[in-house]
């Protein structure tokens, strides 16, 4: 892939750069030419992080680092002097009692936090946001192969409540 619409070297953040989309961001901005400071939570563990170091321009372009969503100021360091910061970020359990407590108080904690750092950084010019899948489908629709999943389909908080669709549904691991 050419970098058309490049970075020249633009520098840009991307938080929990080990998840699945941030993974496909960090390819995409490194083919674009981009330099992407990635946090993760532990950059030691190749584990979690060999998928990343192994993408091309990897070696010349991408700074690992670990920071941690709860802690504020963990992202100062890695938000600094960047263009852009893509937070992609969020706690993830998947045993959970209190759903509010343990997985939405902590998600918007830890979005908090990123901006905040963003805030401190005279460099940033733009953050983006993305969500999670979670927040279209605990809603009570049926999905089917012919439903347009859209701004309507927002999961409805009482709903999840009522019905503990979010610990029932949650996806389990072996």
């Amino acid at each position: 892939m050419s970098n058309e619409r490049g970075g020249n070297g633009k520098v840009v953040c991307v938080t929990g750069a080990s998840g699945y989309i941030a993974s496909w961001l960090v390819k995409f901005l490194l083919q674009r030419g981009y330099t992407v400071k990635a946090s993760v939570r532990d950059p030691n563990d190749p584990k979690k992080t060999e998928h990343l170091t192994s993408l091309d321009g990897a070696k010349e372009r991408l700074q690992l680092f670990k920071a941690n969503l709860l802690e504020e100021g963990s992202f100062d360091s890695v938000v600094n002097g960047c263009d852009g910061v893509f937070h992609t970020a969020s706690p993830v359990y998947f045993d959970v009692k209190d759903p509010e407590a343990e997985v939405l108080d902590p998600a918007l904690k830890g979005t908090l936090n990123v901006l905040k750092s963003c805030a401190k950084s005279p460099s940033v010019r733009r953050v983006v946001l993305t969500s999670s899948m979670a927040a279209v489908t605990a809603n009570g629709k049926p999905r089917t192969p012919n439903v347009v999943v859209d701004e309507t389909w927002f999961s409805d908080p009482n709903f999840c409540k009522e019905t503990e669709w979010c610990r029932d549904n949650w996806p389990s691991f072996p």
